[in-house]
């Protein structure tokens, strides 16, 4: 035998477990009867199409639920926003027979970084997405990245990494339509603002605006318009971006960044040479000469 199949062979040992715990027997056996018990259960009982319509409906005209629909957050020099991982888990449970979430297969604290996987299945249609993926741990902050040592910070990152992935699996499982709908169902709820009315819901978000730093002017130049136009349009806008920058999404400075004052506004309220036109009258002593 030659030296090369010799050192195979010896690489195949040590690879290959010697023996197998009772625990992990019974582990890979729940696993396996788990997944045959969901599809025996999802062809028993079926999903019904009006059932699950009128479900995302009623989630979706919930306040809550499409006040956390929508994210936003900065990206080259402008802004991206969509439906939330929040949005997908609801409409995934009002679809019915999905099974979605994060593993985390693998963590090398040398190389710093984790092997995750996220995954969205449709236990009755068979149809799943899944991806397997490095997450570094790193942060991005604005004096570039910064490694993560803390077990909470890495837990924290590796989830909020996986859970951008779940919301694409599960959007790529859902017929298109199914959640088209529940994303306007949603801008709806949001701009009908719980049935306030209109005046109220500006004063509000111009309230809420004011508590972190934000003026009406540079609320109204966000909208390119004044607060007496504003829609109900406009104040849903409003409100996923005080949301996104309430969770860290995005900043208060990328949304509304500081106004700045031209040269030629300096030009133009500089005061001019010479004296003024007029003078502001000073009170003469009584007696004095006029």
């Amino acid at each position: 035998m030659s030296s090369t199949a010799l050192d195979i062979r010896q690489q195949q040992a040590v690879a290959t477990p010697t023996r197998v715990g009772q625990a992990t027997a019974v582990e890979q056996s729940r696993a396996v009867a788990e997944v045959q018990a969901a599809i025996i259960v999802a062809q028993q009982c079926p999903r019904s199409v009006q059932t699950a319509i009128a479900e995302m409906r009623a989630a979706c005209e919930q306040e809550g639920l499409a006040n956390r629909a929508f994210y936003r957050f900065p990206r080259a020099g402008g802004a991206v926003t969509g439906p939330t991982v929040h949005l997908a888990r609801e409409l995934a449970r009002c679809w019915g027979n999905v099974q979605h979430g994060i593993n985390e297969l693998r963590r090398d604290d040398d190389a710093c970084q984790s092997e995750m996987q996220a995954f969205a299945w449709d236990v009755q249609t068979n149809t799943r997405s899944s991806q397997t993926f490095i997450v570094p741990h790193l942060r991005d902050t604005t004096t570039g990245t910064q490694q993560l040592v803390s077990m909470r910070d890495i837990y924290e990152n590796n989830a909020n990494n996986g859970a951008r992935r779940v919301r694409q699996a599960i959007f790529s499982i859902l017929p298109v339509w199914f959640t088209e709908s529940a994303q306007e169902i949603c801008r709806k709820t949001l701009a009908d603002g719980g049935g306030k009315p209109l005046p109220q819901r500006i004063a509000d978000s111009i309230s809420a605006f004011a508590k972190i730093g934000i003026v009406v002017s540079q609320m109204e130049d966000k909208l390119d318009r004044p607060r007496d136009e504003w829609t109900d349009h406009d104040v849903a806008n409003l409100l996923v971006i005080y949301t996104s920058i309430q969770r860290g999404e995005v900043t208060k400075d990328i949304e509304f960044p500081p106004r700045r004052v031209t040269s030629d506004e300096i030009t133009s309220a500089a005061p001019t040479s010479g004296a003024p036109k007029s003078w502001p009258k000073v009170a003469q002593p009584a007696g004095s000469a006029s």
